[in-house]
């Protein structure tokens, strides 16, 4: 039951990825819900090993490094650009 509701949250997190891809702050915060649903998903696989979280633990630092370098890039983008919509950048297009 618990890994059904994970793959509902990677798909709603996809869904959502594809249906506001012109906003960049919310393409990094349904980033970040996907990659919640695959760590939620990894910790309960990895739940039925004994001792082995060790993996999940790498995983949540890598990801952590992934969101600050998003907000990163983001904060460079306003300051700059003025607002984070896509249409608006001149490299994109």
């Amino acid at each position: 039951m618990l890994m059904l509701f994970s793959m509902i949250m990677y798909l709603s997190g996809i869904m959502m990825f594809c249906f506001k891809r012109k906003h960049l702050l919310l393409m990094l915060l349904s980033l970040e819900f996907i990659i919640l649903s695959l760590y939620f998903l990894m910790f309960l696989s990895l739940s039925y090993y004994i001792n082995e979280y060790y993996f999940s633990m790498v995983f949540m630092t890598m990801s952590v490094c992934e969101g600050a370098l998003g907000l990163s890039i983001l904060v460079s983008l306003i300051r700059t650009h003025g607002n984070d919509y896509f249409q608006s950048f001149n490299i994109l297009w």
